[in-house]
């Protein structure tokens, strides 16, 4: 399998080669589901918290007379009914939403998402980015892309941390940069095409086809 390779000024200047084991697999649209559902699950902070009657404060004295007022029967004001008062089911802070998935499943489920972008042809490299530190100039070069013609936002893949191409990239709308070793099945997903800067494609095979990682 290839990808076909720009330089800066958006020429073509050649391919290269990709492992059909991460990029040409067969989808599981199974593992992508549950991979992703896990991913946004573990990344919920849990915050959410409302207070029950017996944690809501406010006087417990009864409201009104037990009989005569025509009414139902009530006690204290912090019942769920009442405005102010306790809330019926509502979400709490002590409940757990990780759930955990053996790792040779989430990594075919992240090859089976680079393989969809594959075939879509939503995946190309650029060569090198030796401009200088600033949102407008990498923007000149995204914008020289020619695949870049039909994208909505990208996602931008590097080897290892740059911080001339992340802090370029990093106020530009519907863009992100993440490394190689941090590449996920919900920034898969979520983006239109997929950009390999340098060397990023054999670094991606060797941090995922390693025997030890």
């Amino acid at each position: 399998m290839k990808f076909d390779v720009y330089a800066q000024d958006g020429k073509k200047v050649g391919s290269t080669d990709a492992n059909e084991k991460i990029f040409g697999i067969e989808p599981n649209e199974l593992l992508m589901s549950q991979a992703l559902h896990r991913q946004q699950g573990n990344a919920r902070q849990g915050t959410a918290h409302t207070k029950t009657r017996g944690e809501v404060r406010c006087s417990t004295r009864k409201i009104y007379r037990q009989k005569g007022t025509g009414s139902a029967r009530h006690g204290a004001k912090s019942a769920n009914l009442f405005r102010s008062g306790g809330v019926t089911f509502g979400p709490r802070s002590n409940r757990n939403w990780k759930t955990d998935m053996p790792k040779k499943q989430r990594r075919k489920a992240l090859f089976s998402a680079l393989s969809i972008k594959a075939k879509e042809n939503a995946v190309f490299c650029l060569d090198k980015y030796d401009g200088e530190m600033k949102t407008k100039a990498f923007a000149e070069v995204l914008k020289n892309l020619p695949p870049m013609a039909d994208k909505r936002n990208i996602l931008i893949v590097l080897s290892e941390k740059n911080e001339t191409i992340q802090k370029s990239a990093n106020n530009l709308p519907n863009t992100k940069t993440i490394t190689t070793n941090y590449l996920n099945i919900a920034d898969c997903l979520k983006y239109d095409g997929l950009m390999f800067i340098g060397d990023a494609i054999q670094k991606t095979e060797e941090v995922f086809l390693s025997e030890k990682k």
